[in-house]
């Protein structure tokens, strides 16, 4: 069974920075592509950032030079480090990973960021 369970979600001042982490089970994480997503209320939920098997990174526009994504083979562990965090960041992140064909989603961690 698989499993992704996030932590690191809080509330922090804008400016602030918080290290969200994904750990998964249940999967050959090696060679899984992760990425976390995010979903605000009234919006569709988006993509963040992404990490491929081979550790290649891409980001959405919005958290260029702001937020760093990592994984840790030997953890299992993806993280998302965000720095520079605004209001707009506020959203429920959510963390994925994909094996083809298949696609699994942790449960979401919650961020808020306040003004």
């Amino acid at each position: 069974q698989v499993q992704l369970v996030e932590s690191g979600g809080g509330l922090v001042q804008a400016g602030g920075s918080l290290r969200l982490s994904c750990a998964a089970s249940g999967i050959i994480f090696r060679i899984a592509a992760m990425g976390w997503y995010r979903q605000a209320p009234g919006k569709q939920r988006e993509l963040v950032a992404r990490i491929t098997g081979d550790s290649s990174t891409n980001y959405a526009d919005y958290v260029k030079g702001r937020f760093t994504i990592s994984r840790d083979n030997a953890k299992n562990t993806v993280y998302l480090q965000m720095n520079s965090l605004t209001p707009d960041d506020t959203a429920v992140y959510y963390c994925n990973a994909g094996l083809f064909p298949m696609n699994y989603w942790g449960q979401g961690t919650q961020v808020t960021v306040s003004s």
